[in-house]
């Protein structure tokens, strides 16, 4: 029978074991330019992603509620009838980060996301597409917040 003690050492020799052949997995790292995160209009955001000038398009849609009582998780959803649609963007204006979340696409997938954002005041959020010939197109819809969730 095995101790606890004994199963620990020869966990810890595998590990050393995998570590030497660089087999253990490296510690994640972000591929995003830090200027995505810094940017404060979609203007620098895009500039900073590497895209052109976005332009509205009817093809891409974005839900959410008119109000939202508590800032810290407001759902909203964004979507698109684009053909070869590559991937989509949260944006959310009034936010010290303005680029809230980003989903890469396949043609596998539909293109249509729903998460929860936090946004600190009532703000213009942004439904971003870009296309696989780097066409940007946007939808946006003003939700407002009771209750802040960055802090207010």
């Amino acid at each position: 029978m095995q101790t606890r003690r004994d199963m620990l050492a020869r966990s810890a020799s595998v590990a050393a074991a995998l570590a030497s052949l660089g087999l253990l997995p490296q510690a994640a790292q972000a591929a995003w330019p830090q200027a995505a995160f810094e940017a404060k209009n979609m203007g620098e955001l895009m500039k900073a992603l590497g895209y052109s000038a976005p332009a509205e398009s009817k093809d891409v849609s974005i839900t959410g509620p008119d109000i939202a009582e508590n800032g810290a998780v407001v759902p909203v959803g964004a979507a698109t009838t684009l053909a070869g649609a590559r991937r989509l963007l949260l944006l959310v204006e009034k936010n010290p980060n303005m680029l809230a979340a980003v989903f890469d696409l396949t043609d596998a997938v539909e293109p249509s996301i729903s998460t929860r954002v936090k946004m600190g005041q009532s703000s213009n959020v942004f439904a971003v597409a870009i296309t696989a010939d780097n066409k940007v197109l946007y939808a946006a819809k003003e939700i407002k917040v009771t209750l802040g969730g960055c802090g207010g």
